[in-house]
């Protein structure tokens, strides 16, 4: 089962020391020369080197929803004011002198803004493991919200991760997995994009609102309410403002009635045998007792055996291409 690594003491800074997880040893080399690879493989896992950010590629699944935030703008005047504090995790690339972010996209950004070169630790890691080691790294600075883990769940389900992994990332059950799973699938990706992290907001409401999305249209709903809030809204009251939008209007909608179309029955000197009602769902043949009342009776003794023999009818002739 995978570790939990949520629920942790809550960080005061973004910045805060982070211990990146140990290298993993590798087998020992015969003799000398394999000694010394071995001390010099070490010593370039552990290292620390100061890296120009263009040679860095922002790529693989985003874990966040919002990159470029005011809470950028705030880690970027930290660094100008104090320094980066915790280095960021590379990988090369199949590329010469370049690298792939492993985590750290935020502290890379915000370096770009400030200027200068990023302190990166270098690891040679696998697809797996990189996505591991980032979604560890992420969970244990600044948890994401509900709906950023079911995003980043959707996308390493579609990228083809292993069930195992994608647990492993999160430090999820699978039963965590399947609850968050079921709710990203009911919420179009504009809408979460519009509402955004909603840090706070929940499995249960997340899914209250998704409910909502059979009535009303929830896209149509978004972009209508959150231009009426200021731009510096949090994403939480975004949520509520949308949801209390979506659970007004699902309340006020008029019941769609059925368009029904009757026909009346009759035998063969005109007088009436039966209304045929039909609408959307379904199709219902009526007898009314008053007018024929023993007709009535053998029809309700016989109806389930009518119906077969109708039903049988019918699927010889599909059957036959009639």
């Amino acid at each position: 089962m995978a570790r939990n690594i949520f629920n942790q003491p809550p960080k005061e800074n973004t910045e805060a020391t982070t211990v990146p997880p140990a290298p993993a040893k590798s087998s020992k080399l015969p003799g000398s020369v394999g000694g010394l690879r071995d001390s010099l493989r070490e010593i370039t896992a552990n290292s620390i080197r100061d890296i120009d950010p263009d040679q860095i590629d922002i790529d693989g699944l985003r874990d966040r929803l919002v990159l470029e935030d005011n809470s950028i703008d705030e880690l970027a005047e930290s660094i100008r004011k104090h320094g980066q504090q915790v280095p960021i995790m590379v990988r090369p690339s199949d590329k010469p002198e370049r690298y792939r972010v492993v985590y750290g996209r935020r502290r890379l950004a915000a370096i770009r803004k400030v200027g200068g070169t990023v302190k990166a630790i270098v690891r040679t890691l696998d697809d797996d493991a990189s996505l591991i080691a980032q979604g560890q790294e992420n969970n244990l600075r600044l948890d994401p919200s509900f709906i950023e883990k079911a995003l980043f769940i959707k996308e390493m389900q579609e990228a083809g991760y292993k069930p195992g992994v994608i647990q492993d990332a999160l430090g999820l059950t699978r039963q965590g997995v399947s609850n968050h799973r079921v709710v990203i699938e009911q919420l179009p990706d504009e809408l979460i994009r519009l509402i955004g992290p909603a840090h706070g907001i929940g499995r249960r409401q997340w899914g209250d609102l998704a409910a909502l999305s059979e009535k009303v249209p929830l896209v149509d709903i978004a972009r209508e309410t959150l231009p009426l809030v200021k731009d510096d809204t949090p994403s939480p009251e975004k949520f509520q403002a949308v949801f209390n939008a979506a659970s007004s209007k699902a309340r006020g909608a008029p019941k769609q009635k059925a368009t029904i179309h009757s026909t009346v029955i009759r035998d063969e000197n005109g007088g009436p045998l039966a209304m045929l009602a039909i609408d959307d769902r379904s199709v219902a043949i009526k007898v009314t007792r008053k007018d024929n009342p023993e007709f009535g009776q053998w029809v309700e003794e016989h109806a389930e055996a009518m119906l077969r023999q109708i039903f049988d009818q019918w699927r010889n002739k599909r059957g036959s291409g009639s």
